[in-house]
């Protein structure tokens, strides 16, 4: 069973590496972007756009209103590929995400 207060501390570490390496983002994407139908919202939004509006928010309401926890997440190979095209050091952020994969 996931330890949710580990998941909580590891969501609040990912938000802290993404501002730090100027991922996030002040403003919410169009309401628009969230009504894809593909994985990862891959059709509307970039994966770190992704992270912080629907993986971050969406686990920190289900963490934080104690509701049931999905039965898996693998998030970690998006993470790879995205990052891998880039050229910035995303180690921090694959790993605080494969962290929260394995409590899966």
């Amino acid at each position: 069973m996931a330890d949710r207060t580990l998941l909580l501390a590891l969501l609040i570490n990912l938000e802290t590496e993404m501002r730090e390496m100027g991922l996030w983002e002040p403003q919410s994407p169009p309401a628009s972007a969230f009504d894809s139908q593909v994985p990862f919202c891959y059709d509307t939004m970039n994966f770190a756009q992704w992270l912080q509006w629907v993986f971050i928010a969406r686990f920190r309401a289900i963490l934080e209103g104690s509701h049931p926890l999905p039965q898996n997440c693998d998030v970690v190979p998006m993470a790879e590929e995205y990052f891998s095209k880039m050229e910035l050091n995303s180690d921090a952020i694959v790993s605080l995400l494969r962290q929260f994969d394995q409590e899966f």
